[in-house]
Formats: structure tokens, C-alpha cells, sequence
């Protein structure tokens, strides 16, 4: 492979391209529906069909609309502009709700929805009509300059408590069409690995190669002497864009975590830390840093360090400093956290056989849903989140899957039954409540009060017997991704929570709630005679919402951040996308397309921790 000399010139240079340029332009013109106007007891609501609602805290809760468009990369978009017509006035007998809060999945507080600043302002508000965002992604098997474009139908004066209304909005983009000479195509996955599990890896290789997969290893100690970068994990980095322009590869494997359970602040294949600060914690793991490698910068598409601002702090978001970071996926990444040499065997085989002897089996076709009711509602709505969220992603799984329900209101919520369950095997496990790096938990309220159900955790996936049927693994909760979880890390938070908490009295957060070795996500993944194939989880804090305050008739629990992002797993892959991570990556492309990620801290947290350990390369389902 191509090693790089300098960073500094490296992250400077462009991707390197052979093009032709032509003018071009696209036009489109979009009509909405006509907004209606619930009147409530205290504020009124806007809702438009089909549309999603700006969420920023304390500003008022309004509907836009998102269209994203996608082009060769090599292209260069000139210009974006949109006009509106139809403009008409509209008034309100109260003023607009605001937008609640993001809710911390595990905080039993009540968030309600306040009135900002912004209410005081004699402006209407969003300021424009529109606005957009230009990315660089690899976009359903190609490598893209994605678009998107927020449009604003209704601007609203909280002073004056009246709204400008657009009907029709006509979108113009001017682009220069670049045909992309880049034609490698020689690898399709990339393994990053240490030496001492090369030999581990071979069967592996060999099994992908055998289904069409060309599949090349890279030692972490060959890139870490042979490329320039700040720390190691800027060296993988820089490994991979090589191993794309050179190689053509769309798949990575990062083939390691830390190298002992016990205690351990070494790593065998390098970690990034995202420093999003959202004020309960400064910093958090994501791998998405491995997978977003360009991203588009006055018309050309350059290596993204995540690091904009220049002061050696990654993904950083505080008050102090914020990085501006593209985030898209420029391949499709996954992580087999695994310790030792028996851990990646057990990993390999486990792999071999799902793909080898899975497709066909009846023991697929079964969905289990793991949940309860994981927020106290307060606006009268009264959804049980988790079990509304499993039932949906259930829905867009499609017919051909039965629905196996654990459910708080079925009476069945323990992990006896989770247990069982999950020994009959199943295609797909969702839970979607609450976590801590050790366990999954539901909740029930009554009387007031809150009571956590203990789902599954880690003591007891030794009981899990499901050998050669196992699920892929959707984890909606905090922390239960948290790879970095070591038994030392631990049971030293947890010492100094009693010392500070309940000694001292004073106020101490910790995330763990029991002495772990390894994280949920992991631990149910690297079982050798059960548990999962693969999961998908929270590296941090989760969020989610409660109620229905957009009035659209909808569960907001799975309209936006976490449980969006769950059960839109499921329809992208019951939409054809049976390359898993394929599927989780088109599903935080998604979210970036959707949402305003650039804005919006908890949206662009979600994509950030939402990781993968598994195999990016599984075939779900297996092979015929």
C-alpha cells in the first residue's frame, strides 16, 4: 500500500481525481400541503403531513421538509438557491408550542417543553426559508456528493404571534459534473489487525474471498511505522483513505479493542474519542471517525481530520470550540472488539457458520422485542416507548418475520424470559429502554414512582444457548456499547460513587452499575455458543423523546434521534440492503440527510455513538 510522507500536505491535497467538468443545473418545484392549526389550552400546534419538526429547545416547534439529492463525487456544486411563492399570512389564538428538550435514556426527571429566548424576539424565525448541507459519502454502494437541503414552509413571529406561510418552493442547484476516474477495484474489504492475530484471521479471509469478497490485512504495527500522524488512530485513518484510492475498498473490519478485560489503557487496533460535550459527558468512543474520510470543502473533496479547528481536540463540541465534521461514511465499518487470540477464533468460527448455514432456516424468520415503558409521560399520551418502538421496527421488518414480544405490558418482562427467547433463535433482537455498560433494563411507573426491570446482563448470557442461531442485535439504551469497559474502570467508579454519594454526599456520576469486564454490546456478541451475530449500541449517552409533541398523531419515540434510528434499521434492510454494514451505515446516512446534524448536538451525538460490533462484511440471513 501507498504510505503517506507528510500529514500536513496530505490533509491538505484534495482527493486525488482525473475528471472532466460540464455544466449542469437541476430545477425542482415542490408543493406542500396546507397547515393545520390544533389549538391547544396553552399553545398551538402547526402540524403539515409528512413533515419532520425542528427540535431545538426553548425555540418554537415548527415542520420542514428535507430533499437530498446525490452526484457523481468529482462533482461541484455551484450553487444552491431556492424561491418561494404562494406566500400567506396566518395567526394563532396562542402561541406555537416550544420544542422540548432531547430526554437522557435513565433520567427520571421530567423535561417540559420551555419557552427560549427566541419568544421574546420580534423576528420571525427560521431567519431563511432554507438551508442546506454538502457531504461526501459512500451512498448505497457509491462513493458521493450527497446535498441536502432543509426547506422551511412556515416562518413564525412569537411577538406579533402570526406566520408567513410558502406553498410552493422551486429548488435550483448549478453543479459541474465530474466523471470520477478512480476505477480500483482490486480489495473490497480492509482488515486492520495486530500481528498476533493475523494467523487467527486467515479462515476468515478465506471465507469472504470465497464468497466474492476480495479481502486484504493490515497490521496495526505495520501502520503505525509506516505513516505520519498525530496519534495512531490518525494513522489508521490515513491507512484506510489509502487503501480506498489505491485499493477501491468500501469495507473495514477493525479487528481489536483493548488488550485485557481486567485492566488495560492499551488498545490493539486504535480508538477516537469524540469530545461532544452535551453536559453529562465530555467525551465518548466512535468509530465513525475510522469510516468518515472526506468531506467537501470549497469544491473539492478533502481528507477530514475531524479536527477543524486546529487545536488537537477531535470532534470537539463545547462551549470552548466546536469542529465542524462531515460525518458521512466513506465505508462501511465494524469492530470485533476482541482481546485475545481464542476470542477472534471463537469470532471467525461463529461468523462461518451464521453465513454458511443460516439462509433458509426457520429460526430466522423470528423477531424478538425486548421493552417496556421507558419514559414517565407526562403529556397525557402515555406510550410505552419501548415496546411502541420494537413493535414498529417489527412493522418495517415486513410479514415474513412472527413477532416475539417480551413486553412489560404482556407481563413477561424478565430475563428468564429474555433468556429463553433468545435460545429459539431469531433473525433480529430489539431492545429498546434503558442501559448501563453491563445491562439492559426496561421500566414500569406506578404510583409516582419509578422501577427499573432487569432485561439481560452479562452474568448470565453464559445461559444463552442459541449455537448456530444467532441474532442480529439493535441495543436502544446508554452506554451498553461502551467497549472501553474494563473490571479495574469499573469497580472504581463504582467505589468512588459510594464514597462521594453516599459517604460524603456530594453529587458523583457514574455510568456503571455493577463490577463489568466488557461491555453488554460486546459481551452478548463474543459468547462462542450463543448470543448475538452482531450488535449496534450506544458508546455514551443515549437520547429519546417522550410523548407526542408535534401533535401528528405519531409516537415521538420513533420519529427522531435514538428510536429513529432503530427501527429505520429494519426498513432499510427489509428495503433490500442485506450487507450489515451496508445497513448500519445507509441508516446514519440517513439520519444525516434527515436531521441537521451540524446544528443540533444530541442529533449529531447519536450518529457519532451508534457503533457496530460485528462483521461490516455479514451477510444477513447468510448465504444460499
Amino acid at each position: 500500500m501507498k504510505k503517506l510522507v507528510s500529514v500536513f500536505l496530505a490533509g491538505l491535497m484534495a482527493f486525488s481525481l482525473s475528471m472532466a467538468m460540464d455544466a449542469s443545473a437541476l430545477k425542482e418545484k415542490m408543493s406542500f400541503p396546507e397547515p393545520q392549526i390544533l389549538h391547544g389550552t396553552s399553545y398551538s400546534y402547526v402540524i403539515m403531513e409528512n413533515a419532520n419538526y425542528m427540535r431545538d429547545e426553548g425555540y418554537p416547534l415548527l415542520p420542514y421538509y428535507t430533499k437530498t439529492y446525490t452526484f457523481p463525487l468529482g462533482t461541484k456544486i455551484k450553487d444552491v438557491s431556492v424561491n418561494v411563492e404562494g406566500i400567506e399570512h396566518l395567526t394563532f389564538e396562542n402561541k406555537i408550542a416550544p420544542s422540548p428538550p432531547a430526554t437522557p435514556r435513565g433520567d427520571e426527571r421530567i423535561y417540559e417543553p420551555r419557552e427560549g429566548s427566541i419568544y421574546g424576539v420580534d423576528a420571525y424565525y427560521p431567519e431563511t426559508w432554507y438551508d442546506y448541507h454538502i457531504g461526501v459519502g459512500l451512498y448505497k454502494g457509491e462513493r458521493s456528493i450527497i446535498l441536502s437541503i432543509y426547506l422551511y414552509p412556515l416562518k413564525y413571529n412569537p411577538v406579533r404571534n402570526d406566520a408567513i406561510y410558502a406553498r410552493n418552493f422551486e429548488i435550483n442547484v448549478e453543479y459541474e459534473k465530474g466523471r470520477a476516474m478512480v476505477t480500483a477495484d482490486s480489495y473490497d474489504l480492509l482488515i486492520v489487525a495486530p500481528e498476533k492475530f493475523v494467523d487467527e484471521l486467515q479462515p476468515f479471509k478465506e471465507h469472504k474471498e470465497k464468497h466474492g469478497i476480495k479481502t486484504i490485512i493490515e497490521t496495526v504495527e505495520d501502520i503505525k511505522s509506516s505513516y505520519s500522524g498525530r496519534d495512531d488512530a490518525e494513522k489508521v485513518k490515513y491507512a484506510i483513505k489509502d487503501a480506498i484510492e489505491e485499493y477501491g475498498i468500501k469495507y473495514v473490519l477493525l479487528a481489536g479493542g483493548l488488550s485485557s478485560p481486567i485492566k488495560s489503557d492499551t488498545w490493539l487496533v486504535p480508538v477516537r474519542y469524540s469530545h461532544l460535550d452535551d453536559g453529562a459527558e465530555n467525551r465518548y468512543l466512535t468509530d465513525l471517525y475510522f469510516a468518515d474520510i472526506y468531506k467537501y470543502e470549497d469544491g473539492n473533496v478533502v481528507f477530514d481530520d475531524w479536527d477543524s479547528n486546529g487545536n488537537g481536540i477531535f470532534a470537539e463540541w463545547r462551549m470552548t470550540g466546536k469542529d465542524v465534521l462531515d460525518m458521512y461514511p466513506d465505508v462501511y465499518i465494524g469492530r470485533l472488539a476482541c482481546r485475545s487470540e481464542q476470542e477472534m477464533t471463537d469470532m471467525v468460527n461463529k461468523i462461518i457458520y451464521y453465513e454458511e448455514n443460516t439462509h433458509g432456516s426457520d429460526w430466522f424468520h423470528r423477531a424478538i422485542l425486548v421493552g417496556g415503558d421507558t419514559f414517565d409521560d407526562t403529556s397525557g399520551d402515555n406510550f410505552y416507548e419501548g415496546e411502541v418502538a420494537t413493535e414498529k421496527f417489527w412493522e418495517n421488518l415486513g410479514s415474513d418475520f412472527e413477532k416475539v414480544k417480551v413486553w412489560y405490558s404482556e407481563g413477561n418482562l424478565k430475563q428468564s424470559n429474555v433468556i429463553d427467547a433468545i435460545n429459539q433463535g431469531g433473525g433480529f433482537l430489539h431492545f429498546s429502554g434503558h442501559g448501563s455498560p453491563g445491562m439492559w433494563m426496561g421500566k414500569e411507573f406506578s404510583g409516582g414512582k419509578a422501577k427499573y426491570i432487569l432485561g439481560l446482563d452479562i452474568f448470565h448470557m453464559p445461559f444463552l444457548k442459541n449455537e448456530g442461531m444467532y441474532p442480529v442485535t439493535i441495543i436502544g439504551g446508554c452506554h451498553n456499547s461502551m467497549f472501553n469497559a474494563t473490571l479495574y474502570d469499573s469497580v472504581s467508579e463504582i467505589i468512588k460513587s459510594i464514597i462521594f454519594k453516599y459517604i460524603m454526599g456530594k453529587h458523583f456520576t457514574t455510568w456503571y452499575w455493577a463490577p463489568v469486564p466488557e461491555c453488554f454490546g460486546w459481551f452478548i456478541v463474543r459468547q462462542p455458543s450463543g448470543g448475538a451475530i452482531a450488535s449496534m449500541g450506544c458508546t455514551g449517552l443515549g437520547y429519546g423523546t417522550i410523548g407526542d409533541t408535534d401533535k401528528d398523531g405519531i409516537p415521538d419515540c420513533i420519529q427522531y434521534l435514538l428510536g429513529w434510528a432503530e427501527v429505520h434499521f429494519a426498513e432499510v434492510y427489509a428495503n433490500g440492503t442485506d450487507m450489515l454494514g451496508m445497513t448500519h451505515s445507509t441508516v446514519l446516512t440517513d439520519y444525516l440527510n434527515r436531521f441537521d446534524c451540524q446544528k443540533r448536538q444530541t442529533d449529531a451525538k447519536t450518529v457519532q455513538e451508534w457503533v457496530l460490533l460485528g462483521d461490516p462484511t455479514l451477510k444477513i440471513g447468510g448465504y444460499e
